[in-house]
């Protein structure tokens, strides 16, 4: 195993001591690689904490929506390490195993649109066009906007652009997988 260009900090880090607090208690008391690699600047793991931790914890979007986008970018993205860590809260939000396979073929004729409802084929169609091609569809924002209200459709696009710049650090920095995901 090669070593790497940017270590990641150590798991018992201790300062800065109120950041470490704060990241620990929306990891339930551990830090993941992301978190050790955003530790190398105190202001960017403090904005990241709390914007991530907005978008995890504190939106009015369906969570099955929210997991959907987050696992549609880590796909297209070829973001393995944030699909690993958005699959299982996915499931978690009345995803199926079935749902979670389709969704590693989302952008592809061959993804399985009849495993998901119309709003959650909507969400995926949204989550390709913005990682992919930028420009949305106006049709399909509006549909989206009737189907979920403006806070909503806010909200999914906002996680959808949020969750690019998540793969696109975690890839940049070469972040992988814990060898124990947290519970």
């Amino acid at each position: 195993m090669s070593e790497r260009l940017i270590p990641y900090q150590p798991m018992d880090l201790a300062e800065p001591a109120e950041l470490v607090a704060a990241i620990r208690k929306r990891r339930g008391g551990q830090f993941i690689n992301l978190d050790r690699m955003l530790l190398h600047s105190v202001p960017i793991a403090e904005g990241w904490n709390h914007f991530i931790g907005e978008i995890r914890n504190n939106l009015s979007l369906d969570p099955k929506l929210r997991e959907l986008a987050m696992c549609g970018v880590a796909v297209l993205n070829g973001a393995e390490y944030e699909f690993f860590h958005h699959a299982p809260p996915f499931k978690k939000a009345g995803g199926t195993e079935e749902q979670v396979q389709g969704l590693r073929l989302i952008g592809q004729a061959t993804f399985p649109r009849q495993l998901f409802s119309q709003v959650e084929n909507d969400a995926a169609d949204l989550t390709f066009q913005m990682t992919r091609n930028i420009k949305v569809d106006g049709t399909l924002m509006k549909r989206l906007q009737q189907e979920l209200g403006s806070t909503d459709t806010v909200e999914l696009v906002t996680v959808i652009a949020a969750y690019n710049m998540v793969s696109r650090f975690l890839i940049a920095l070469d972040v992988n997988p814990e060898d124990h995901p947290p519970a």
